[in-house]
């Protein structure tokens, strides 16, 4: 799914954007998540993990409606991070 999502984004100025916000967002979630330590920010944790998570279901949905994903996906929001900050 996501090697769709990078190879649509080379063509679409507008996923590309959405692509680059996720990225942002999942650098952002991964750094706190390895600075946690014990319970400490655990409010702060849940924050970031659910603005990474919005901004890449906004991405799904928008690749769904340009047809270049086309099912309902289920996704572990960790492994996709890890995967984002790679591209």
């Amino acid at each position: 799914m996501l090697k769709l999502i990078i190879e649509a984004s080379k063509k679409d100025e507008e996923l590309s954007r959405l692509l680059e916000r996720a990225k942002e967002y999942a650098e952002v979630y991964l750094l706190a998540k390895r600075r946690q330590k014990g319970c400490d920010g655990m409010g702060e944790m849940a924050s970031l993990k659910d603005e990474f998570k919005g901004i890449f279901d906004e991405l799904l949905a928008y690749c769904k409606s340009k047809g270049y994903i086309k099912d309902n996906l289920s996704y572990d929001i960790d492994v996709v991070a890890d995967e984002v900050v790679k591209w």
